[in-house]
């Protein structure tokens, strides 16, 4: 469980000031929120966000897991992050204003310069089985 602590502070550090490493479960638990607080604040989505339960008695690794990639995904978005990142980059918003002009102009196109789904296709075909004559 302190892995996940180290990560973060790694990233961001400061981000978990305490780490605590005595007392009972409860206070070990309260490590996994202090890294899912962090994560949040670093900007992993709340639906990446793996439950407290899903690592503590590890129920749901395959979520922990995607919690950990959302946040190298995250890693992107902070520039004075130098580290390296874990997965695909993140889309960034890529707005275009087109002119009514422009708009017009597009309605001039004959539709079948796109191709066209009439003729021969695919349809019809069964793999592994025999074509009966």
């Amino acid at each position: 469980m302190s892995c996940v602590r180290r990560l973060m502070n790694a990233l961001n550090p400061g981000s978990i000031p305490k780490i605590n490493t005595t007392g009972g479960q409860f206070k070990k638990m309260e490590n996994i929120v202090m890294f899912q607080n962090a994560a949040k604040a670093w900007g992993v989505p709340d639906l990446d966000v793996f439950q407290t339960v899903d690592l503590w008695e590890r129920r749901n690794i395959p979520q922990v897991s995607q919690c950990i990639l959302a946040l190298g995904r995250a890693c992107y978005l902070h520039p004075e992050y130098e580290g390296p990142c874990l997965g695909p980059k993140p889309a960034e918003e890529n707005k275009r204003n087109f002119t009514e002009q422009q708009l017009r102009a597009g309605e001039g196109i004959i539709n079948l310069q796109y191709g066209t789904n009439k003729g021969a296709n695919a349809s019809g075909i069964n793999f592994g089985n025999t074509r009966h004559m």
